[in-house]
């Protein structure tokens, strides 16, 4: 039989898992990502198939950064809020405080911990800025109109919206030192004015008005005649628009993407087309998803955990359970949310595929010192991840739902 045969039938279990699997594990402590990684490990196994991500970085961030600008379509649509200051406050803290206190806190422990080179060590707190909800479904904003849209979702959910695009400077300030032998100097200020100011406003600018334009086509023209279509597939196109318009002009399109479905969104925030962008979207979003999950359980029958120590592993469990939850906290301190909202807000910082997104990205730019430490740590970061926060999220979001109750009728 052709190999073509085998790929073709893999792929359409895939797809028949992504789409049905989860009606009979709803009330198990598993999800579909833990179950997918769990798959990709005992077929590469069997096959005997040996996956390094290390050695295909080009093929490795495209496939990332396209399930990521599909993700944040998703999240950007399914947001029901008004773009009001004081309703985005508290995702203003994470991403102001939380996050570069945590890329500062990561990159200290990978120095003093795990013995990195300064540059080095600042791609690893780069790599792992981004959070990622869509590993746990149950800390997501639920589709438009529709869904819970709680302090907690929200904030979870736009936190990932952004801080995808956000956080990139981090990742180019990594490829700077590293280019630079490690050491600051004039080029800081270029980074400074290009890849943090002007990067991250053309991101916004960009998003904003492809969001508007296209709004203003889909729910202002000869009376919403293209709504009325309800072409969900169309959202892939405004998702590459969005993307393309602004790395055109040399921005963030991580943030152009997220932004221009919120716009969007905004022209009819009632119109049931929303619904079916946002759901073509978050189909399209899981197969990606769990595609990248499978190749990832591959990858740890592999030699992705090759090199792994008990300080990579101990660094791991300060960087999910201590570093995330304390800047969250800090960051948070004062917020009008109950300090059990808070506290789960800080908790979840869910780290995903994203992280290889930015770790490719820069392998592929500079050669970095023991950039195979990152890789393992990261790998392992990635794999607590999926199985911790996949465990506990459903029993967390309880409590809280519970603590939450008692506070307010305290």
């Amino acid at each position: 039989m052709e190999s073509h045969i085998y790929f073709l039938g893999g792929f359409g279990l895939l797809i028949l898992l992504v789409a049905w699997f989860p009606v009979f594990i709803r009330n198990l402590p598993l999800t579909l990502p833990i179950i997918c990684v769990m798959i990709g490990y005992a077929i590469f196994t069997v096959a005997g198939i040996e996956l390094n991500p290390r050695d295909y970085p080009n093929t490795l961030s495209l496939l990332v950064e396209l399930t990521i600008i599909v993700s944040l379509t998703g999240a950007g649509l399914s947001i029901d809020k008004r773009l009001k200051w004081r309703k985005w406050i508290d995702t203003a803290r994470l991403l102001g405080i939380a996050m570069p206190v945590s890329v500062a806190a990561v990159a200290g422990l990978a120095a003093y911990v795990l013995g990195l080179p300064w540059e080095t060590a600042a791609l690893l707190g780069a790599v792992l800025a981004p959070t990622d909800p869509v590993l746990a479904s149950n800390v997501r904003v639920g589709p438009p109109m529709e869904g819970p849209e709680d302090g907690v979702r929200f904030n979870l959910t736009t936190e990932a919206g952004l801080n995808d695009g956000v956080g990139f400077p981090f990742t180019f300030l990594a490829i700077g030192l590293a280019a630079h032998g490690g050491s600051l100097g004039a080029w800081t200020w270029e980074w400074l004015a290009i890849d943090v100011v002007w990067r991250i406003i053309a991101g916004f600018l960009a998003g904003w008005c492809i969001g508007r334009l296209l709004g203003n086509i889909v729910y202002r023209v000869r009376s919403k005649i293209i709504a009325r279509t309800g072409q969900g597939f169309a959202t892939l196109g405004i998702t590459f628009v969005a993307y393309a318009s602004a790395e055109f002009i040399h921005g963030y399109g991580f943030i152009a993407v997220f932004v221009a479905a919120l716009v969007l969104r905004r022209r009819d925030g009632d119109h049931a087309y929303n619904t079916r962008l946002h759901d073509f979207t978050e189909q399209t979003e899981h197969l990606l998803m769990m595609v990248l999950l499978v190749l990832f359980g591959g990858a740890l029958a592999g030699s992705a955990l090759e090199g792994l120590t008990w300080k990579i592993a101990l660094a791991t469990v300060i960087i999910l359970f201590c570093i995330r939850p304390l800047a969250g906290m800090l960051s948070l301190a004062g917020s009008p949310m109950l300090r059990c909202e808070r506290t789960v807000v800080s908790l979840f910082g869910i780290r995903g595929v994203g992280s290889f997104y930015y770790l490719a990205y820069a392998a592929s730019m500079q050669d970095f010192r023991q950039a195979d430490i990152v890789w393992t740590t990261t790998s392992f970061v990635v794999l607590v991840s999926v199985f911790a926060y996949g465990m506990v999220s459903a029993p967390v979001m309880g409590w809280m739902d519970r603590r939450k109750a008692e506070e307010q009728s305290g």
